[in-house]
């Protein structure tokens, strides 16, 4: 629950001088203030260092009218705040975390005297505002091209981010290296972007919280050749000319434009400003079960026994049966088990989720899972659902199926948010977990909709079967820059493993670039409630592992960084109840020290390690007794990692 407590409720006549708001421990600071040219402003100062210099605000409508130039303040609010909430699912149980919030109230001096409010909140790990744009009969709808919100960099920081160059993806891709000098107005970045502020100052990610009735935001170059961002709304694209459209009514909110600020990249990892920034959920959520999927899709599919795999009745029992032997609670059936389905991003004609295929008994296998243990979540185009949500959603829950794992929406304009969110508001009223694929980066929606587990929005492991891309550097990239924003839906847990240089493509039993042990190691550091276990069941039989795989959480208590450098190295510790679980991957063979001082004092734990072998396929298990104290040697090969469970000693 948010609790609110008002330091000076009434509005105060605002001075001339600018407004200041600073973190409750004193080290962010945010100045409010206004251009040269008389314009709205930010600066943000970490321990006495400017990070964001004077930044420009504002809102811009069509035809290049602005709600921005010539603003006067007339009071402003002061205001103190803690979000303290449970989390259903994440990388946290619980978030208590507390803000110092200022809200300025400002009008034109001239002409129809349009008013603004700018909201801005300092928690100690970072800095958010929004616009509030209040119910004034000079101004009763809005349409807008872009926001004016920048951030100008106080230096030329070493930035890594996903440049996607267009709208209308699926937000998959690399998050590369880059100077902020060298990102241009014509490029167009997705969220979060990563930067690092030099010697001596901290690391800041830009990013964004709840999002709703709005377009999402990229961030492109300043025009003005200032080094540093602006935002870039996504168009609509039935209105290519507009990016938001709605009416003022009683007021209009944009979504939060969020600085996260840590000493170091890694410790970015443990931040939570974006679920906190969210709206509290409505209702009883205590039905949504994190855990881990089987999936028949990534393996070709592959399953020996099975004329043949895909769709039917025999090989979606196969992988209920391997689900069950992992005490997996889920099992995933991808697209081809309804009517005219299987033609990916391509909608055919008469598709039809309420009607399986011949092949599939569905009532069936949902009955067969069931006896196991094991729900069923199935894979439907959004478009279906889209046209005809409750009737599909009222299918699908009738059967006692668990889930849905929807695809291709590749947009995040205005409509296509507002999407988002009927279905998760839908799919929570049928008691359905909802993982979204084709689809746009988090914003911490999943406080609001504990039930919207998870989302895709990466480029995962799907791509080792057509491309060389998914190296370890990318992977281990990925836990400093997409993974700030929420869960993604990687899909780890491949055990056709290959040295670089040995891999090859193949679309059926496909491979991947990283050690059998780095596969392990992905379930504790790439955060997903509802984690995949991505191979065929031929793959895992008999081979060592299981153990760890069966094991392992998806939704956790607890978590930190312990260390580790972008693209080289990354080691992180979850914890679930009492036990600790680690997770380390690396680019280069590296000896990696790990201290245990996160574990409880005075308890001794016995830590089980899974470590790289010979060959990429080789589990090496070793076991000992640890305590606080302690510390472990990791030996990580090349494209290699570790995983281990650090249990207490009863």
């Amino acid at each position: 629950m948010r609790a609110l407590l008002l330091l000076a409720a009434a509005a105060i006549a605002a001075p001339a001088a600018a407004q200041t708001v600073a973190s409750p421990d004193g080290r962010l600071v945010v100045t409010l203030g206004t251009t040269a040219d008389d314009q709205p402003s930010y600066t943000l100062r970490v321990a006495g260092r400017t990070v964001i210099a004077p930044s420009p605000l504002g809102l811009e409508f069509e035809r290049y009218a602005k709600l921005s130039n010539g603003l006067r303040v007339t009071a402003t609010d002061a205001t103190t705040g803690e979000d303290r909430y449970a989390l259903t699912a994440g990388k946290v149980a619980s978030v208590a975390e507390r803000y110092h919030q200022i809200v300025v109230h400002m009008a034109e001096r001239d002409g129809r005297h349009r008013r603004l409010d700018l909201i801005v909140r300092a928690y100690d790990t970072g800095i958010a505002l929004r616009y509030a744009v209040p119910r004034q009969p000079d101004l009763t709808s809005l349409r807008l091209v872009n926001e004016l919100t920048q951030f100008a960099f106080a230096g030329d920081y070493a930035c890594a981010g996903l440049n996607l160059g267009s709208f209308g993806t699926s937000h998959e891709g690399e998050y590369d290296p880059v100077r902020a000098s060298a990102i241009r107005p014509h490029n167009l970045y997705e969220l979060p972007l990563v930067c690092d502020t030099g010697a001596g100052g901290p690391t800041i990610a830009i990013a964004e919280a709840a999002v709703e009735d709005w377009p999402a935001m990229y961030l492109t170059g300043i025009e003005t050749g200032a080094t540093g961002v602006a935002a870039r709304l996504t168009r609509q694209p039935d209105d290519p000319a507009v990016a938001v459209t709605r009416a003022v009514g009683d007021g209009a909110l944009s979504p939060w434009r969020v600085v996260m600020v840590a000493p170091s990249a890694g410790t970015l990892i443990e931040n939570t400003l974006l679920t906190s920034l969210n709206p509290a959920p409505r209702g009883d959520f205590s039905w949504v079960k994190p855990g881990k999927t089987a999936w028949d899709w990534w393996s070709g599919p592959l399953l020996a026994g099975v004329p043949v795999a895909g769709s039917n009745a025999a090989t979606e029992r196969a992988f209920i049966d391997f689900a069950a032997s992992l005490r997996l609670p889920y099992m995933m059936v991808d697209e081809g088990w309804y009517v005219n389905s299987g033609g990916g991003g391509t909608l055919y004609p008469g598709a039809d989720p309420t009607r399986p295929v011949d092949g599939i008994d569905l009532p069936g296998l949902v009955a067969y899972g069931r006896q196991r243990g094991v729900g069923l979540i199935l894979w439907i185009h959004w478009a279906l659902l889209d046209r005809d949500m409750e009737k599909i959603l009222s299918y699908v829950a009738r059967l006692g199926a668990k889930g849905i794992k929807v695809d291709f929406m590749n947009r995040d304009d205005q409509a296509m948010i507002g999407f988002y969110h009927r279905l998760a508001a839908a799919t929570a009223r049928h008691h359905l977990l909802l993982d979204l694929h084709g689809a746009t980066h988090p914003w911490g929606m999943t406080r609001t909709w504990p039930n919207f587990i998870t989302q895709e929005g990466v480029l995962g492991a799907e791509y080792n079967k057509w491309t060389r891309r998914i190296t370890a550097r990318h992977n281990i990239t990925l836990a400093y820059t997409r993974m700030l924003a929420g869960p993604m839906d990687y899909t780890p847990g491949a055990y056709r493993n290959a040295a670089p240089a040995d891999f090859r493509i193949a679309a059926t039993g496909p491979q991947v670039q990283t050690t059998r042990a780095a596969e392990l190691a992905k379930y504790v550091v790439f955060e997903s409630p509802l984690q995949s276990v991505a191979d065929s069941p031929d793959a895992y039989r008999g081979q060592p592992g299981l153990d760890f795989l069966a094991a392992v959480p998806a939704s956790w208590d607890e978590t930190r960084f312990v260390s580790g450098t972008m693209g080289e190295s990354i080691v992180v510790a979850r914890r679930r109840g009492d036990t600790w679980y680690l997770g380390a991957m690396t680019d280069a063979a590296r000896t990696v020290t790990v201290p245990l001082s996160f574990l409880a004092q005075a308890t001794r734990y016995s830590a089980r390690v899974w470590g790289d072998g010979a060959a990429a396929t080789d589990l090496v298990s070793t076991a000992r007794p640890v305590d606080a104290a302690a510390t472990l040697t990791l030996k990580l090969h090349a494209s290699g990692g570790a995983a281990a469970i650090l249990a207490p000693v009863r």
